[in-house]
């Protein structure tokens, strides 16, 4: 983790080190620690916070003209925001930081925000300088909607920093004291969201914290999945019915329609709507020269929280008002829950992968990777340099112990799909059977890896 939000405080740092007044647009998904960054960045400068609300524009100037009467400000009831960024207090000494959290609620309510922002930087004197930092946690908007609705004033922003999911690798860090496995389940379930971390408890295995700390019902946990969506989206009830579609199994868009009843073009703006908010995304089979043995793209859901959610708890709300969280979890978790981690497992198995590819510890630098979707079965791993040079990967986690015919029907599907591998790496939670090691022992391009090697 600290490296990722290290090159995160190093992009601020430049910018504050600038001479001159910016502008900063700083987003991310909730939960990914936004407001710990800015706090990080923040010591010792001196700072002024405003967090607006989903409100009408009268009572938004009412709010912070509240707060800034509180430090001393002289202000009228309903100010103008010009009228609240002359009450600013500034030190002359070194730049200021303004921080204005959830800043879209301003701006779709109000016309003079943004002008009055930009006028207010403009007419600083050299010696009180500010740096601006617009944090917002609606992706989708600040990627589709941002520019047109500010129009010029976007030629103000000086920089965008996207602060995006930590890896697993940071997660490990956090859960020191939890075994590999455990880690590799905690992931599986709460996903790269560090403001989700804190709410498990270090030490405990994956099943007490699930127990503990979502399926109890005075939990956080508890309520925070639908509420995810319920503050970004509006009709939540279709977008709840799409999600615990995908999350049943149900990924193409014909087996969506058919399943819900909503027309396809209905279906196809929802899942537009989820994409734009990295709740969902949808996958493409890696292109080769085999695509008539390939699926077309599906639809899945990408964060890890949300699908544990909609794939355990939504479908049976009714049976955990009525059930202990302990008998929930044998009742109706337990016996897929190695399934769901899968899922997970391969995206650790990619990130490791790129981890060596960076370090340039493999036989040579891919430059692309994704996966192969084909109708008689998947390849995990294809990845490949400008060249075409060739690695492809399995990983197995619902079979701790990898055997030798998982190895050939991978074999058979790099046939299907027309790829000549010159590396193959096969991953396992547990180990490999004896044939695997053995063929691994004749076959230098076989590399095994277990899940205590990462």
């Amino acid at each position: 983790m600290a490296k990722k939000e290290g090159a995160e405080l190093q992009y601020l740092k430049h910018y504050y080190q600038t001479a001159g007044s910016q502008m900063i647009v700083l987003y991310g998904q909730k939960h990914t620690g936004l407001t710990r960054r800015t706090r990080a960045f923040c010591q010792g400068k001196p700072v002024i916070f405003y967090r607006s609300r989903p409100c009408s524009e009268r009572e938004q100037l009412f709010l912070w003209g509240n707060e800034l009467r509180e430090t001393g400000a002289r202000l009228a009831e309903y100010p103008s925001y010009s009228e609240l960024f002359q009450a600013f207090y500034l030190k002359q000494t070194e730049k200021n930081v303004i921080i204005i959290e959830e800043f879209q609620n301003i701006v779709k309510q109000s016309r003079d925000f943004m002008p009055s922002l930009v006028h207010f930087v403009h007419t600083l004197e050299d010696s009180c300088q500010v740096m601006v930092l617009l944090c917002s946690t609606a992706i989708g908007w600040i990627e589709s909607s941002m520019v047109g609705k500010i129009g010029s004033a976007a030629l103000e922003i000086s920089g965008f920093l996207k602060v995006k999911e930590q890896s697993f690798f940071d997660m490990v860090r956090y859960f020191t004291e939890s075994t590999r496995t455990q880690q590799v389940e905690i992931y599986a379930v709460l996903g790269g969201f560090p403001e989700l971390w804190e709410h498990f408890e270090k030490g405990l295995s994956a099943r007490e914290n699930i127990c503990r700390f979502i399926l109890s019902k005075n939990s956080f946990l508890h309520e925070e999945a639908p509420g995810l969506v319920a503050r970004e989206l509006r009709e939540t009830g279709v977008y709840d019915t799409i999600l615990a579609a995908l999350a049943s199994g149900k990924q193409k868009l014909n087996e969506l329609y058919q399943h819900t009843g909503f027309s396809r073009a209905k279906i196809s703006v929802y899942l537009k709507n989820l994409m734009e908010l990295e709740i969902v995304e949808k996958v493409f089979s890696f292109d080769t020269e085999g695509r008539e043995h390939t699926r077309k793209g599906v639809y899945r859901i990408r964060n890890h929280f949300i699908s544990f959610y909609f794939r355990y708890v939504y479908p049976h709300l009714s049976r955990l008002a009525e059930m202990t969280p302990e008998d929930f979890y044998q009742a109706y978790i337990v016996s897929d829950f190695r399934c769901f981690v899968s899922h997970a497992f391969v995206g650790v198995c990619r990130e490791y992968m790129d981890y060596l590819n960076q370090g340039k510890q493999l036989p040579f630098v891919y430059t692309r990777m994704g996966e192969w979707a084909g109708k008689a079965g998947d390849i995990d791993i294809v990845a490949q340099d400008e060249s075409g040079h060739t690695i492809i990967g399995l990983c197995s986690w619902e079979k701790p112990v990898m055997p030798y015919e998982d190895y050939e029907w991978m074999l058979f599907c790099a046939r299907k799909a027309r790829l000549a591998a010159e590396e193959i790496y096969l991953f396992a939670a547990e180990g490999f059977d004896r044939m695997l090691i053995w063929e691994a022992e004749k076959k230098k391009n076989l590399h095994l890896i277990d899940l205590l090697s990462f």
